[in-house]
């Protein structure tokens, strides 16, 4: 059994591949708005997916957690100019209390790798 862990440190690691599925750590971004810090997360997500051989064509499923429903459509239209509309993924939405105040938005990702 192989397990490659991404960008591991003391607490959690950024990624874990295993058996050609990729698990992201919750994706948090920057900037003083949901769009901003959606737009930052997501990046994210791309960069580590790239990392690993994967795509955002190959999400299986994603969770979104808002701080404030209120937030959803802001989110959610950052979300639609980003996702691969041939290939969404299945997707939930909640609210939440996040890690700190200043964390607005959180994606957690799980995608298939080649």
């Amino acid at each position: 059994m192989t397990i490659t862990r991404i960008e591991p440190g003391p607490r959690m690691s950024q990624a874990v591949v295993h058996n050609n599925t990729v698990y992201l750590a919750g994706q948090v971004g920057h900037g003083d708005s949901v769009a901003a810090q959606s737009r930052d997360a997501l990046a994210q997500v791309d960069r580590l997916l790239a990392e690993v051989g994967s795509s955002k064509s190959k999400i299986l499923t994603a969770t979104v957690w808002l701080a404030d429903m209120a937030d959803f459509a802001e989110m959610n239209s950052v979300w639609d100019a980003w996702v691969d509309p041939a290939n969404p993924p299945a997707r939930a939405s909640g609210e939440a209390k996040l890690a700190t105040p200043d964390y607005l938005v959180e994606f957690l990702i799980i995608a298939a790798v080649d």
